[in-house]
C-alpha cells in the first residue's frame, strides 16, 4: 500500500507549467491562483480504499496552483532491487476543460534539481483529466533511463520536460541581409514542416537556381531535432534534378557553423560549374542530400 511519507519531497508550485505547452488553446478565467484540485479516479479503475485515502491526503497536501496549469506532484519514491526507481505521482490540471496527454517525458530530480532519471511515458493511458482534477499514476524508471545512480534521495521531485517549439535560427549575416517578408516565410516553413523525430537531423531543400556563370545555388534548411548543438565543419552534398540523375556533388567547408538544439538554419550552397556534370538541368523537381 502507498504510504503517507517515506522520503521528504521537494515538490514546489514552481514545478507546475503553463498548460499552453501541451494544448492548442486554453480559455482565460477570472480565477488566477490559489486553486485546489480534486482527486479524480475513473470508475473502471480498481484501487483499494486505503490507497484512495492516501491519494486524497497527498492531494490535500499538494501546493495550490494558478489557473491553466498542469502539475506532476510526487507522492512516494522507492528503489527496487534491480536498481530501477518507482515513483507514485498525482497529475494535476487547473484548465477549464478536460485534458489528455500523449507521450510525455518526465524527469526524476534530486535535492538540487539535478536529473536522476529521464523517461518518456505514454500518459494517454491516464484518460481525460477533468478541470481541477488530480489523477494518480505510477512511473517506473528502469536502469537504462537512470542518468545518475544513487540511493533513494531524501529530497526529490518530478517534472515535465518542456521542449521549446522548434524555431528558425539565422546566421548573423542572414539576419542583417534578408527582408522581413523572407524571414516570415522561413518561419512558416519551419512551423509547417514535418516534426523531427528525437535526435533526428535532416536537410530540407528550399530553392535551387542556375547562376549566370553556370554554377548552381541551392538553399536548404538544416534541421536539428536533437537535444544538443551540432557543429558542422564539412558538408558533403549531392544534387539530383527531375531526371533523378545526380548532376552535382561536392564538399563544402563551413566556418564555425552551429545548428542549435531544436532549431532549423537556412544556408545557401553553391556548386560551381566545375562540379556540374551536365549542361541541361531540369529543376522542375529536385532533391539535395548529404553524402555519407
Amino acid at each position: 500500500m502507498l504510504g503517507f511519507s517515506k522520503k521528504k519531497k521537494n515538490n514546489d508550485a514552481n514545478d507546475s507549467v503553463d498548460a499552453a505547452a501541451y494544448m492548442d488553446s486554453v480559455t482565460e478565467t477570472d480565477e488566477q491562483e490559489g486553486l485546489e484540485t480534486n482527486l479524480s479516479i475513473p470508475d473502471d479503475w480498481t484501487i483499494p480504499n486505503e490507497d484512495r485515502y492516501v491519494y486524497a491526503f497527498h492531494n490535500t497536501e499538494s501546493p495550490k496552483l494558478k489557473a491553466n496549469q498542469i502539475s506532476i506532484y510526487g507522492m512516494e519514491l522507492s528503489k527496487l532491487k534491480n536498481n530501477s526507481f518507482v515513483a507514485t505521482a498525482l497529475i494535476r490540471n487547473t484548465v477549464t476543460k478536460s485534458i489528455q496527454f500523449g507521450p510525455t517525458t518526465i524527469l526524476l530530480l534530486g535535492p538540487d534539481k539535478e536529473v536522476i532519471a529521464k523517461k518518456e511515458f505514454d500518459l494517454g493511458r491516464l484518460g481525460d483529466i477533468p478541470p481541477n482534477g488530480a489523477r494518480p499514476w505510477t512511473l517506473t524508471f528502469p536502469t537504462e533511463d537512470i542518468i545518475q545512480d544513487m540511493d533513494t534521495p531524501h529530497e526529490w521531485s518530478l517534472a515535465f520536460e518542456l521542449k521549446k517549439k522548434h524555431q528558425l535560427d539565422l546566421e548573423e549575416s542572414w539576419e542583417q541581409s534578408i527582408a522581413d517578408e523572407t524571414k516570415a516565410n522561413l518561419e512558416k516553413v519551419v512551423e509547417n514542416a514535418q516534426p523531427l523525430k528525437p535526435g533526428e537531423m535532416n536537410f530540407m531543400g528550399l530553392s535551387a537556381k542556375r547562376q549566370d556563370d553556370g554554377g548552381l545555388a541551392v538553399t536548404i534548411l538544416i534541421r536539428n531535432g536533437s537535444d544538443k548543438n551540432v557543429n558542422l565543419e564539412q558538408v558533403p552534398l549531392g544534387f539530383k534534378d527531375a531526371t533523378d540523375d545526380e548532376i552535382a556533388r561536392g564538399s563544402f567547408k563551413m566556418d564555425n557553423f552551429t545548428i542549435k538544439t531544436n532549431t532549423s538554419k537556412p544556408w545557401t550552397f553553391i556548386f560551381p560549374a566545375s562540379m556540374i556534370k551536365q549542361d541541361d538541368i531540369d529543376l522542375s523537381r529536385w532533391q539535395v542530400y548529404p553524402i555519407q
